[in-house]
């Protein structure tokens, strides 16, 4: 094929998913391969696997278009991990060192989303998976971005952050320092182990990532109905994540006029009653504060949309 193309990555903890398209596309969303490999986070998996994995995404993509692998005219590559300028400015400079396309941009993985949700790309992005991060942009074009600190300074309200709360709260209630939950046989059976004790070397064992550990949040929201540990735990997370997004409005002066909350992850996707929490508590302390909520709320299920868009975009930068 001879029209220009551009190449859309998302890169998070688990996966990285590449998208080919033609840069000039009046229906938005014609794809002519798709690419899928492993975590794409910088930060998390290393530079170097991370580069990898984003190399092996955009291969697949080539070869599901049965195509060659070429130079395209802009790729916008989306990762978690990536929100800052020194990791920007590293990823980019491999990028271009392999050929991927002739502009590149490298951004998190928060801003496709608001682009894939937004025309006007304009509002807040809130990202719940093993991860969490609110990034926005105002009307006149300032950003500003609230957590994404990782596991050991920050991520509250993602899967991470609520396995690792049902794990506590059952090693609480193995002691008897708190109180008895399910939590704690629910947690046992699905780590193959039998007693607390055997938790220690399975939970601290190398096959251990932080993902599996995010995974064990599924068991903590099937109980938060039935379990008051673990519905303390979710509401928890719930305001968690609420102080992220107004964190942002208000850092951008969101007060006044219709803004878009746009969605992403795999916590919010797959949790649907978990936005039933996080709603309200984003719009009860936007209250207390006297600003404005969202007019719109959309879920992205596809967040390499937006990097689609992104990649058109920065063909079009001088």
């Amino acid at each position: 094929m001879s029209e220009p193309l551009v190449i859309g990555a998302d890169g998070g903890g688990t996966k990285t998913v590449a998208w080919l398209a033609p840069l000039v596309d009046d229906r938005i969303d014609r794809v002519l391969g798709r690419g899928l490999a492993g975590p794409g986070n910088p930060r998390a998996a290393g530079f170097e696997v991370a580069q990898a994995n984003i190399a092996a995404a955009i291969d697949a993509a080539f070869a599901d278009a049965k195509m060659p692998r070429t130079t395209v005219a802009a790729a916008c590559l989306a990762l978690a991990g990536a929100g800052r300028p020194d990791e920007q400015e590293q990823i980019a400079a491999w990028a271009h060192r392999q050929g991927i396309a002739g502009k590149i941009q490298v951004c998190g993985d928060a801003e496709p989303i608001l682009a894939a949700a937004s025309p006007d790309n304009w509002g807040i992005a809130l990202i719940a998976g093993t991860g969490s991060l609110a990034w926005g942009r105002n009307e006149v074009g300032e950003t500003a971005r609230c957590g994404g600190w990782g596991y050991l300074l920050g991520d509250e309200g993602s899967g991470y952050a609520i396995g690792l709360a049902g794990l506590r709260a059952a090693m609480r209630a193995a002691d008897g320092r708190g109180p008895q939950t399910d939590l704690l046989p629910r947690l046992l059976s699905k780590l193959g182990v039998q007693s607390s004790e055997e938790l220690i070397a399975k939970v601290y064992s190398p096959e251990m990532k932080r993902e599996r550990l995010a995974a064990l949040s599924e068991i903590v929201f099937d109980l938060a109905t039935t379990d008051e540990a673990a519905e303390k735990i979710i509401e928890a997370a719930a305001l968690d994540l609420a102080e992220l997004v107004v964190t942002v409005a208000r850092q951008l002066r969101l007060s006044a006029g219709g803004y878009t909350l746009a969605t992403a992850g795999g916590v919010l996707l797959h949790q649907l009653n978990y936005m039933d929490r996080v709603l309200p508590a984003v719009n009860g302390q936007l209250h207390r504060q006297q600003m404005r909520w969202p007019d719109h709320y959309v879920i992205v299920e596809e967040p390499v949309r937006g990097a689609v868009a992104l990649a058109r975009r920065r063909s079009s930068v001088a």
